[in-house]
């Protein structure tokens, strides 16, 4: 049986999954995930920031591109799983766009006690 697989430019054995329960554990995700291959690492967010998030780490692409096709809109708790492939890049800009957020914000706060503004 051969199958051809398309693979996009940003395949890759990791995904990131979101909007899951904050309720869910490490072993629940290895028995949802695991259907679709050898897993080799699971990274569940537990920061008030990552909360609901987790990566899932695949032994080879192919089965990290099956889990995204069947996993991405998965009903799961009264919730619609979203599933990504990770992009180191994209989280790099997002967590600078955040540490610039937090630093602006802390500048004002700053100023608004300098000048008893409320």
């Amino acid at each position: 049986r051969n199958s051809i697989l398309t693979y996009t430019a940003k395949s890759n054995r990791i995904l990131y999954v979101k909007n899951l329960p904050y309720s869910i554990t490490g072993e629940d995700l290895y028995d949802l995930f695991g259907k679709y291959g050898a897993i080799r690492q699971i990274r569940l967010g537990n920061t008030k920031e990552t909360r609901g998030t987790a990566y899932v780490v695949y032994e080879v692409v192919n089965d990290s591109k099956q889990a995204f096709d069947n996993l991405n809109g998965f009903h799961l708790n009264e919730r619609y799983i979203v599933v990504m492939y990770h992009q180191p890049e994209k989280q790099a800009q997002i967590a600078m766009k955040q540490a610039e957020l937090a630093k602006r914000e802390e500048e004002l706060a700053a100023f608004k006690r300098a000048n008893d503004i409320s």
